[in-house]
C-alpha cells in the first residue's frame, strides 16, 4: 500500500509514517504542506492519503476531488484533532475514514488497512452509505434531477415516456430515502454522489 501523510503537526506526521513504514507500508511522502501533498498525488500513484483536518481547507478538498476523477481508487483518511475545525467527510472528496490523533497507534494503522480493503471507518452513517445500488440509468436520472430537470425533462432527455421516467424517479426516491425530487437531488449532493455545480456523477 502506497501512502502519503500530510499534517500541520510535522512531528506527528513523521512519527506516524515511521510506524507505518515499520508495518510494511510504502511511504511515498510526508509533508506539512497540503499543496505539496496535492503535487505528489498528481505525479505519483497513491492508494491512501492521510490528511490532517488542519490541512483540509476547502481548496485542498476540491483538489482531492479533481484528482479522484482520474484516480478513483485514491482513498482519504482524515486525521482529526480536538483543536481542528470540523471538515465535511464526503465521498466526493474520497474520504473513506476518520481517525483521531489521540487513538492508539495500532488502531490508526488498523483503520488505514480497513479503508484500503474497501471499508468505511468512523464516518457518520449517512456519509458512509454507498450509492444505494443505483443502476446506471438511475444515476443518469439522478444527475438530471440535480441539474433541475422535471419528470418531462428527464423523459425527453432519455427518449422515454413520462411514465418510464416517473418509474425511475420513484426507484431513486426509495433507494435514497427521499420523498421528493428536490430531496433526492439534495441527498445526492450531500452524500457526494453528484457534483452540485456540474450535475456529473462523481467517482467513488
Amino acid at each position: 500500500m502506497r501512502l502519503v501523510v500530510c499534517d500541520r503537526h510535522r512531528i506527528f506526521a513523521e512519527s506516524l509514517s515511521l510506524v507505518l513504514g515499520d508495518a510494511g507500508y510504502d511511504i511515498v511522502a510526508v509533508t506539512d504542506s497540503p499543496e505539496e501533498m496535492l503535487a505528489v498525488l498528481w505525479r505519483t500513484p497513491v492508494d491512501v492519503c492521510l490528511l490532517g483536518t488542519g490541512c483540509a481547507a476547502p481548496h485542498v478538498m476540491a483538489g482531492l476531488a479533481r484528482r479522484r476523477v482520474v484516480a478513483p481508487d485514491l482513498a482519504v483518511v482524515l486525521l482529526a484533532g480536538d483543536a481542528d475545525a470540523e471538515v465535511p467527510a464526503t465521498a466526493k472528496h474520497g474520504v473513506r475514514g476518520i481517525v483521531h490523533m489521540d487513538e492508539h497507534v495500532a488502531d490508526i494503522v488498523d483503520a488505514i488497512a480497513r479503508v484500503h480493503a474497501g471499508q468505511v471507518v468512523g464516518l457518520p452513517a449517512e456519509a458512509a452509505r454507498p450509492a444505494a445500488d443505483l443502476t446506471a440509468r438511475e444515476r443518469d436520472v439522478l444527475c438530471r434531477l440535480v441539474r433541475g430537470a422535471d419528470t418531462e425533462g428527464v423523459a425527453c432527455a432519455l427518449g422515454v415516456t413520462a411514465a418510464t421516467a416517473r418509474s425511475h424517479i420513484r426507484s431513486i426516491l426509495r433507494k435514497l430515502g427521499a420523498h421528493t425530487r428536490v430531496q433526492a437531488a439534495a441527498a445526492a449532493v450531500r452524500r457526494g454522489l453528484v457534483d452540485a455545480e456540474t450535475g456529473d456523477w462523481l467517482p467513488r
